[in-house]
């Protein structure tokens, strides 16, 4: 948590040394050895995410959130509003809206029945319209 200040990314970290300690073959001469073995790994898994492509192209979405200059208000609000939906939602809005994927190809990224993500679709554009105010946002 020193390290990543994210809680999120602090539990994918003990995940992964977990896994290494638990698919390692190393012997380890004593308590001591095996507590320094575990702080090295974790500090390295941490170096590593630190300084990965991925984490260094990103804004969370509470950075976005935070700077109004970025986005008008009209986005501002629609972006709390798709955030606010439930999860199922969510995704499906943000793999076709924001990275314009089709229902198909959503469906293959979710596994999930292509009607199914038809009728997510069509119910997160309801949400939508209720919670951002009417007929101003229908297709």
């Amino acid at each position: 948590m020193v390290h990543l200040k994210n809680y999120a990314d602090t539990e994918d970290i003990f995940q992964t040394v977990f896994l290494k300690y638990v698919l390692s073959s190393v012997s380890f001469e004593s308590e001591e050895h095996e507590k320094a073995w575990f702080i090295r790994v974790t500090i390295n898994a941490c170096k590593d995410l630190l300084k990965s492509f991925f984490r260094s192209r990103t804004v969370s979405l509470e950075e976005v959130l935070e700077q109004p200059s970025k986005l008008g208000p009209d986005h501002r609000e629609v972006l709390e509003a798709v955030l606010s939906l439930p999860q199922k939602y969510r995704d499906v809005v943000y793999l076709h809206y924001f990275e314009d994927y089709t229902a198909p190809q959503i469906s293959r990224i979710l596994d999930r029945n292509e009607n199914t993500v038809y009728t997510l679709l069509t119910r997160s554009r309801k949400m939508l319209r209720e919670k951002l105010g009417g007929d101003e946002y229908e297709e």
